[in-house]
Parts: structure tokens; sequence; C-alpha cells
């Protein structure tokens, strides 16, 4: 354990660990779970389709029931060199190692709190098959907090997401609406 001035201080592997991954994705996955009907405030300022913080993926953040989640929509490279759909091939569950990435849930189980955040729910990243707490919050109307935590809020780190305009070309859309 690393102790400084009394206080306990992370390890820079968990530190780095939980950095590489939310840079990396912040396109989180979890079990394809369906959403359900939007019965969460639709009017929420979370909702809505964001650019992560590399500004290579975009998340529609929509009600999911009582709760909000978030799913893939938009990639810059959708696909390999060979023209396959991307993969989430380090996912922990072997048998959802040949799911898309484009149109995998990323967030999910997120609860209004009272302060105004979302929390209490969850982000997945594929490209390390990791999954984190996560706390979203608005930061005006064009941004949006994204904090991915281990346990504690206070070892975790904040994403900063851009809002994208709602006709971004989806990757998740059915070929022949792309096309029209």
């Amino acid at each position: 354990m690393n102790v400084k001035n009394g206080f306990w201080q992370p390890s820079r592997f968990a530190v780095a660990l939980l950095a590489c991954a939310m840079v990396q994705g912040s396109m989180a996955l979890s079990p394809n779970v369906a959403a359900q009907p939007n019965t969460a405030e639709s009017a929420a300022p979370e909702v809505g389709i964001w650019y992560d913080d590399t500004g290579k993926g975009a998340v529609e953040i929509a009600p999911c029931g009582s709760q909000f989640c978030g799913h893939i929509v938009w990639l810059s490279d959708p696909n390999h060199e060979n023209g396959q759909p991307l993969k989430d091939v380090y996912n922990p569950e072997p048998t959802r190692r040949n799911q898309p990435i484009c149109g995998l849930q990323v967030l999910g189980k997120l609860t209004r709190q009272s302060d105004g955040s979302l929390d209490s729910g969850w982000v997945y990243d594929p490209k390390v098959g990791k999954a984190y707490n996560a706390e979203v919050r608005t930061v005006g109307n064009s941004q949006l907090a994204v904090r991915g935590y281990l346990s504690l809020k206070l070892l975790g780190k904040t994403l900063m997401w851009q809002r994208a305009p709602d006709n971004l070309e989806r990757c998740d859309a059915p070929v022949a609406a792309r096309a029209g």
C-alpha cells in the first residue's frame, strides 16, 4: 500500500489501467441488453448523441425503463482493413466476443441522483474487456462529464464528451437506411 502524507495513494498501475480503459473507449459494453420502454425522463439533458473524448466514437444516451443507458451509434472506423465490422474480442464472456462494437450497449443502469447527475451505473470498455462504475453529468448544453471509477469516485477519471449532431450517420442503422 502506498501512503503519502497520511493519505492512501493508488498505484501507478491502477491509475494507468483506469485511465487507459477510459481514454481508449468511453465506448463501453455490457451484456447485450435491449432497451426497455422509455419511462425515464425523455427530456433529460443527457439524452442525445455524444462524441466520446477521442472523437472516434459516438454514444446515444436514452431512457431505458426508469434508468438511462447508452449505445455506440457511430465510429470513425467501424471496420477492420478487411471490411469486417470491429468485434468485442476482449469481452470476458467468450460467447460475446463475436458481437459487433457498433450498436453495443456502452452505458447502463444510470439512475438520476438528487444532485442532478446520473450515477450508480456502469461503463464497459471493449478495448480491454473491463467494466467500471460510472457517473454522468452535463456541463452546459454541449458537454458531458463521464467519470469512470473503481468503487471510489476519488480513484476515477473524468472524460469530457461533446454533443454530436442528431443527424450523424449511424453505423447501427440498416444499410438500406444509410444509403437513403
